[in-house]
């Protein structure tokens, strides 16, 4: 297993609509995706895309929000009402070899591998084995996907 890319920066947010605001008015943004909802997760999704010389290679800021009332982020919202950084992203090459090195290591995997907001693999790994940061694992987007363009 090799640390690839960072590939995003989540921030749990009580609204996609104020932090988008945010995010264009004092920091500047001008690349924002339009928000979208991931059922299966629970959470709406926008993606603050950071500038890059290289397309798809600078990190992006997904900004979540909580989507009904058992949404895994609310628990998270209600300690951290203005919300906040809730996980780091990094990509591998191979989702499976990964969370088998995790496994491995002794490391926490939380659920299932599954699709996430990129349309690719992944998992999370239990902030306790992780220094105290919730780390999610991506699977990096193949060219020709929609997160790999």
């Amino acid at each position: 297993m090799k640390l690839g890319r960072l590939n995003h920066i989540g921030v749990a947010t009580p609204s996609i609509a104020d932090s988008i605001a945010h995010y264009r008015e004092t920091m500047g943004a001008t690349d924002i995706i339009e928000p979208f909802d991931l059922p299966e997760q629970g959470v709406k999704v926008c993606f603050v895309n950071t500038p890059t010389d290289s397309g798809m290679n600078g990190t992006q800021i997904e900004l979540i929000e909580p989507l009904g009332e058992d949404s895994a982020i609310r628990g998270f919202l209600e300690k951290n009402p203005l919300g906040g950084q809730h996980h780091v992203c990094f990509e591998v090459e191979d989702i499976a070899a990964a969370r088998e090195w995790f496994e491995g290591k002794g490391k926490r995997i939380l659920g299932p591998t599954r699709i996430g907001a990129h349309g690719t693999p992944i998992f999370f790994v239990h902030p306790k084995d992780m220094m105290g940061q919730l780390t999610e694992i991506m699977e990096t987007p193949r060219a020709g996907t929609a997160a790999g363009h």
